[in-house]
This record gives structure tokens, sequence and C-alpha cells, in this order.
């Protein structure tokens, strides 16, 4: 790679040391090569098909950010986008995956064409920063209960709804004590924090028996098992299935306005604070080649419905690559060629088992939490939408309801208590198109 083109010196960075980043951020993020495809699957796309998307999709896409943009930004299929689409849109809602794919798609060609719209800046001021700040807590608690759900730390009752699990299985104090374990690595700041906690609980359930007295972790019999030359049956079961005409309905605007709002707002967050970090955020809270990183992270949406994945979106894991000296697009690239090289080892995602990957599930909620230092509950206009916002969230196991809750009452609230500047025609718009839906389409 000619130096010339990532201006490396003019940044006063070496080859050595945005590979070295490079690498730092791809061992951050590599948890969703097992994740994404566990939750994926829950919602109808073949499992092996969703590792080598959620691959080729981050592959592809960051290696566009940094021949695109020359920053050290890195993408993949983002949390709370699959937790929607496996436990919402395919599970409550009932639609087929294949439409559910369609809707991420026509959700990143509107991001695109957002992009290329002046009026770009008016949509991100009018939705309120309480509410923005608040879809992202309640996602993170979402994250978390279907983790804990899946280790079977919490299970179902017929009582009271939910109850503590048993405690006295092997397996779910396994799942337990990765969460103990991953904690601990993210204290001592080991780099891959979650990626390790998953491979150690992974190891360690060879010999802890789980259902059937079998072990919980499928240890490997070949060598297929480990490393497979990708194959193109496998990937043909995801790429391209995605059905458009089908998603283009207006009984499903809301998933795709559900996942548009979440991929704006929660790229442009992560955008900020990544530039921020690299300190090349001006007075306006601007950067040069922000319209380049935001049209690279819609298009990847595209991408990944194209592949066989719910929304590519910007990784705040860049930070960690960051924190190491990346300062060019050449640190995103490398990630993306680890990407790349991971499609050989997909085969490894399918021993990973469900215990192992709950902790990890458990502490992306965590690192969702800290926004809500931010919102002011003191003030019941602001407050009340955005604790409906998180509330409403896990517990209807939707997140289009908690986002509907939050911005319909956040409507009324204001507007019937004179507030009338703190609501944009666009919120009003929103909520009569919420009431609209609630009131007289099926149900979600």
């Amino acid at each position: 790679m000619k130096r010339n083109i990532f201006f490396l010196q003019e940044k006063g960075t070496t080859v050595g040391r945005e590979i070295g980043a490079g690498l730092v951020s791809f061992m951050t993020m590599a948890y969703i090569l097992f994740v994404n495809p566990s939750l994926l699957s829950r919602g109808g796309i073949p499992f092996q098909a969703a590792v080598l998307a959620t691959a080729i999709s981050a592959a592809v896409t960051t290696i566009l950010m940094g021949l695109i943009t020359d920053l050290p930004f890195a993408l993949a299929a983002g949390m709370g986008y699959n937790a929607f689409f496996a436990y919402t849109v395919t599970g409550s809602m009932g639609i087929p995956w294949q439409v559910g794919l369609g809707c991420v798609f026509w959700e990143g060609v509107i991001f695109l064409i957002v992009m290329a719209l002046p009026i770009r800046d008016s949509i991100f001021r009018s939705i309120p920063l309480s509410l923005k700040l608040a879809a992202g807590v309640g996602i993170g608690i979402f994250i978390a209960f279907i983790g804990l759900s899946e280790a079977e730390i919490i299970v179902s009752s017929p009582g009271v709804k939910v109850c503590l699990g048993n405690l006295h299985s092997p397996a779910v104090l396994l799942s337990l004590a990765g969460i103990i374990l991953t904690g601990l690595l993210l204290t001592y700041r080991v780099k891959g924090a979650l990626l390790w906690g998953i491979v150690i609980v992974t190891i360690a359930g060879v010999f802890v028996p789980g259902s059937n007295n079998l072990p919980v972790t499928r240890l490997p019999v070949k060598l297929s098992d480990v490393l497979q030359i990708p194959s193109w049956q496998v990937m043909g079961q995801s790429f391209l299935k995605m059905d458009l005409l089908g998603a283009w309905r207006w009984q499903f605007l809301p998933v795709i306005f559900t996942f548009l709002f979440f991929d704006i707002f929660d790229t442009v967050g992560s955008v900020s604070g990544l530039a921020a970090k690299l300190g090349i955020i001006d007075r306006q809270g601007s950067f040069p080649k922000v319209n380049r990183v935001l049209t690279v992270d819609a298009l990847g949406t595209v991408i990944g419905a194209i592949c066989g994945t719910t929304t590519v979106t910007t990784y705040i894991e860049s930070a960690a690559g960051v924190v190491e000296g990346g300062r060019t697009g050449l640190t995103a690239v490398v990630v993306g060629i680890c990407f790349a090289l991971a499609i050989f080892f997909a085969p490894l995602a399918g021993l990973i088992p469900s215990v192992a990957v709950a902790p990890a599930l458990v502490l992306v909620g965590l690192f969702m939490m800290e926004p809500i230092t931010r919102i002011d509950f003191s003030e019941v206009g602001e407050g009340l939408p955005a604790f409906l916002t998180i509330i409403m969230m896990p517990l209807s196991y939707n997140i289009a309801h908690g986002l509907a809750a939050g911005i319909v009452s956040y409507t009324f609230l204001n507007i019937f208590s004179g507030q009338f500047r703190k609501v944009s025609p666009l919120l009003c718009i929103l909520t009569v198109l919420f009431i609209l839906y609630y009131g007289f389409a099926r149900m979600m």
C-alpha cells in the first residue's frame, strides 16, 4: 500500500502503527461474527449464511470507508438492529425474514437519499435529544435481557411473567461466570475483551454438562468444522434473498422507519464520537468528509441487506484503533482485510454455545447505558417520554413499541403543556402516523 494514498507522513503516523491499530479495532469488533449470526438465525436466516453475510458485509464496507474517507472508521452489522429483526420483525410481527431484509434494504436507500438532501441537518435536529439518548438505552436493556434469557439466567414464568432461572444448572453458572470474567477483562482493559470472554466460556463449555448431560460446547471432529473455503451454496441461502416488493407496503413502514431512525442517529452519534477522539471536530460539531462517512455508512446498510444481514453501521469500537494510533484509512482497510480472512473460519461460529454469547450481550447492554446520565428526568415533558421509550422496549419485547411510545407521549405532553416550540413538524407527522398505524393496522 503506497503511503501517499493515505498521507501517512502528513498525519504523523506509520504503516506499522496503522496496521497495529487495525488489528486492535478488529479484535474489539470480532465478537459480532459470533453474536450477529446467533441472533439472525433466530429470525430464520440460515446460521452459516448469516456468518458469511456478517463477515463479507463488514469487509467490503470497512475497506470502502478506508479508501473513500481516509479515516480509521470500521463498520459491521450493528447490535440492536439484529435484535429488532429477530425478536420483533420476524418474531412478534411474524414477517418473513426475506421481507425483513427488504425493509433493511429500503431503509439504506432512504438513508442514502437523505444524505443527498439539504434538509438532512433539519431531520437530525427534529428528534429531541432525550428520545435519541433513550432509544439507545432501551435497546441496551433489551439486548441484555435477550442475553440473560438465552443463557436461561432469566426464564418465563406463568405466575410472574419472568423469574430467575435454575442456579443449580452448570450451564447457567458457566454463563454467570462468563459475565464476571468478561467484566474483569474489561476492567483490566484487555483488548478484545468481549471476544476473549466468548472464547474462554466456549472452551470451558467442553467440560460443563448442558441439556441431556451433553457438553455445552460441541467439539470439532473434522477440519471442516474449523476451516472451510467459502461456499456459494451456503452464501446463496441469504445473498440477494430480500423481498423488495413485499417490503414496500404501507403496513411495513413502521419497520422501515424504526431501522432508519436508529441508523441515522446511531451513526451520527458514533461518527461524532470517533471524530472527537481523532481531534478533527470543528466548532460547528462537524468535520471534513463527514458527508462521505455518512454516505458510506448508508451504502453499508444496502450492501448488508444484499448479503443477508441487518443494518451495517459505523462501530464506536473503532475508537480502540484510534487510541492505538490509527489516523488514516489504512487502519480501516486492515480491519476489512481481517474480516475477509474470517470468512474462511466461518464454521467456528457454529461451535459457539448460547451460554458463551450471553455474556457479550449483557456487556453490550452495559455499554449502551451511559447516555441515560444525560437525560433530564426532573422535567416531566422530557423525562416521561424517555422513560416510556426505555421501559417499553424490553417489556413489550419490541423496539418499535418503545420508540412509538416515546414520540407520541413527547408530542402530546409538550403540546398540551404549551411547549409548542419543542415539537417539530416531523414529530407531529410521526405521531399521527403512529396513531393511525396502531389504531387501524394489525398490531405488531
